[in-house]
């Protein structure tokens, strides 16, 4: 009896053993490894990433956040791809998951992980992308990571990483992005791997603690297209020429260090603006208002000079020839000037001013050589001549007179009351009536309200300036109306309404009308107008509020940007012109609501926080989440008539989401866009463009004008 009964205890012990010792088989070599992975976290006490990792599963591929793939020769699909990230995870990362050869993508941004990357991680040699950002990690970057002979994206920003950069870098053949700001890096940037780099789009360094000067080979980046980001740093001496030679779409960000001597003023260099050069005490010239000191008088070639004048007297001139040579060159510019002002005014005349009307590439049209973005004679501020407009108008001040801008179009008030009209919409920035005038030609008018009669002069002075602004893809404003109880501006009709209604309808529904040629068309134009606004205009404008409904098409789908300006004219009036009755004492009918725009996702970050001020970058954000749409075909702003199914709240978050964790491009862009296959390097590259436009620093997004030329280069 007893010998059975320990016969039994042992059959039953055996098959303990025998399902305990099958549950640890059972599951893949694969999932053993990510295992390790969930023992180094610290559980948190709310919701777990980890709660669906069961070791009784047979394979890892239907955790949260593994992605896994058939591969040839393997029975079982092997884990490709970690995401997880924004979880709050407390943890080191383990040696363990070094063993997942087939391993491509590694994400674990965001979190609390801390400790040194292992140096067992590069034995997974299938990794191309490692996301590490935003997290505790510190020691050194180790020399093995360019074991990785597929490494694409490396970023370990915002982390406590030190120590100096590995000078094998070079053996990282693949790398197209590495991003290593806001750590504790130190010593010189190595000189000699830059060359080898061939396929490096992106590359911050910046506030780390860098030292030594900038290398020189650093200008042989030909790759690059993103900016080049070494500031707040201990970088010392003069910026090297060769960075004249990156692609002139590059911009610079050298900000914040030790740099001295003049900027160089070749290639890439003119066109970069000051920012790119602050807080570097010792550094001079253009773009920089701080001259250079003339050095040329201790230059070795003037002294080398001096001893041969000296020896050689007959050489030398007397100093009445001098006198007369340099009468004769004053006298010589002072006729060429005029003759100049002549033709100027000339052409000005006989062209009504250059408006680079072409329709062909931003700043290559034929009239680009000698009317170039910022040529145009209208893009020039003339404070005499807004002055002697604003006096000419004070004339209509009392009773109220309409004042035609464009001297091509003229016609009379009553002319306009007369007109038939209807109410396009309705906004903070006053209703919009289209007028059709007695000759058949319609305008847009748009009603600014009744007050604001105390500070006339500067209304007229700003719609002046507003005035002055003729680009192709700008609408014109034609004329205004002033008077103590009414503010007007009349402006040109665009026939085919705003890309708002164009990508989702004009019932809030997803729309199948634009091809991608007609959204690159209207990409485009968008991206000439803005940036003529901040290059060339008068007040070097900044609209703050690019959105599809400021964007209006013809019906070639042109684009035109609309309502710049008004903000500023809103405040001169100081009331609400939405709230009032009709314009002219009600001559044009009120015939039908349109309800106002609510909140606006197009907004920079730093445009949210109450009391900052305009900038252009901005508008160059906003652009960035309209590219994003064009692309997607999601809205990003919620309406009460926009379909569920294509509202994205934070678009610009979801799409970056999507490139960090290479979701395939079919997941992304608009499903009407997927039947143009020829199209998709070409939306790939807009989608490069608008994720650098969407940079949640400012000062890292590029300007318009390098905005603009990138997209023209696209689709050529």
């Amino acid at each position: 009896m007893n010998m059975g009964n320990g016969l039994s205890l042992s059959l039953f012990c055996f098959f303990l053993f025998f399902l305990n010792t099958k549950v640890v088989v059972s599951l893949s070599p694969d999932g053993l490894s990510l295992l390790s992975l969930k023992s180094a976290v610290d559980q948190p006490s709310g919701d777990s990433p980890f709660a669906d990792w069961n070791d009784d599963d047979p394979t890892p591929c239907r955790w949260t956040g593994i992605s896994c793939m058939n591969i040839s020769g393997f029975p079982d699909p092997r884990v490709v791809g970690i995401a997880i990230s924004g979880k709050n995870l407390r943890g080191y990362i383990p040696s363990e998951l070094g063993s997942l050869v087939y391993l491509r993508r590694l994400n674990l941004h965001s979190n609390n992980f801390y400790g040194s990357i292992p140096v067992e991680l590069f034995n997974a040699t299938s990794l191309h992308s490692l996301f590490l950002y935003g997290n505790n990690l510190s020691g050194p970057l180790p020399p093995s990571i360019c074991k990785l002979p597929r490494l694409q994206n490396l970023d370990l920003s915002n982390n406590s990483l030190s120590g100096p950069l590995p000078e094998n870098l070079n053996n990282c053949k693949q790398l197209q992005r590495l991003i290593l700001a806001r750590n504790k890096f130190s010593g010189e940037i190595p000189a000699g791997i830059w060359p080898e780099l061939d396929n490096l789009v992106q590359l911050d360094l910046s506030s780390n603690e860098f030292n030594g000067s900038i290398p020189n080979d650093l200008g042989e980046l030909k790759s690059l297209s993103n900016p080049l980001n070494l500031s707040f740093n201990h970088l010392s001496g003069r910026i090297p020429k060769s960075l004249g030679n990156l692609p002139v779409t590059v911009s610079f960000d050298l900000r914040h260090n030790n740099l001295t001597g003049e900027i160089p003023q070749t290639g890439s260099f003119v066109n970069q603006g000051p920012t790119a050069f602050l807080n570097n005490p010792l550094l001079c010239g253009f773009p920089l208002q701080k001259p250079c000191k003339d050095s040329t008088a201790s230059s070795p070639a003037s002294q080398n000079s001096t001893p041969e004048s000296d020896n050689n007297p007959s050489k030398g001139l007397s100093s009445g020839l001098i006198i007369l040579i340099s009468l004769a060159d004053a006298a010589g510019v002072a006729l060429i000037g005029l003759v100049i002002i002549y033709v100027y005014w000339k052409k000005k005349d006989d062209s009504k001013g250059c408006s680079c009307t072409g329709k062909t590439k931003f700043g290559e049209n034929e009239k680009s050589q000698a009317c170039g973005l910022c040529s145009c004679a209208n893009g020039f501020a003339n404070e005499d001549s807004e002055i002697e407009d604003v006096e000419k108008a004070e004339r209509g001040k009392g009773e109220g007179e309409l004042v035609a801008i464009d001297k091509g179009f003229s016609f009379e008030l009553d002319e306009l009351l007369r007109a038939s009209a209807y109410v396009l919409g309705k906004s903070g920035l006053g209703i919009v009536y289209k007028v059709v005038l007695g000759n058949g030609i319609p305008v847009a008018v748009r009603r600014l309200g009744e007050g604001g009669e105390q500070r006339y002069r500067e209304f007229v002075a700003e719609v002046q300036a507003i005035g002055k602004v003729k680009h192709p893809n700008i609408v014109k404003l034609r004329a205004y109306y002033w008077a103590p109880d009414e503010k007007l501006l009349i402006s040109d009709f665009i026939s085919n309404g705003n890309l708002a209604n164009a990508l989702r309808g004009r019932s809030g529904q997803a729309s199948s009308g634009l091809s991608w040629a007609t959204r690159l068309r209207i990409a485009k134009g968008t991206a000439r107008g803005l940036a003529y606004l901040h290059e060339c205009s008068p007040r070097k404008f900044v609209h703050a509020n690019i959105k599809p409904s400021n964007i209006l098409l013809d019906n070639e789908f042109q684009a035109y940007i609309s309502d710049f300006g008004l903000s500023r004219l809103i405040n001169i009036t100081g009331n609400n012109p939405s709230s009032s009755g009709g314009f002219i004492g009600g001559a044009l009918p009120y015939l039908k609501s349109v309800q106002t725009e609510r909140s606006n996702s197009y907004y920079a970050p730093e445009a949210r926080v109450p009391g900052n001020r305009p900038t252009q970058k901005w508008d160059v954000y906003s652009f960035g989440v309209v590219l994003l749409e064009l692309l997607t075909g999601k809205s990003p702003e919620f309406s009460p008539t926009t379909s569920t199914s294509i509202e994205i709240p934070d678009l610009v978050r979801w799409v970056r989401k999507g490139f960090e964790e290479e979701n395939p491009l079919s997941e992304m862009v608009d499903p009407l866009l997927l039947q143009e296959v020829h199209a998709k390097k070409e939306v790939l590259a807009v989608f490069h463009v608008a994720l650098a436009c969407t940079e949640s620093d400012p000062e890292v997004r590029p300007r318009m004008k390098t905005v603009s030329e990138n997209l023209e280069r696209i689709g050529t």
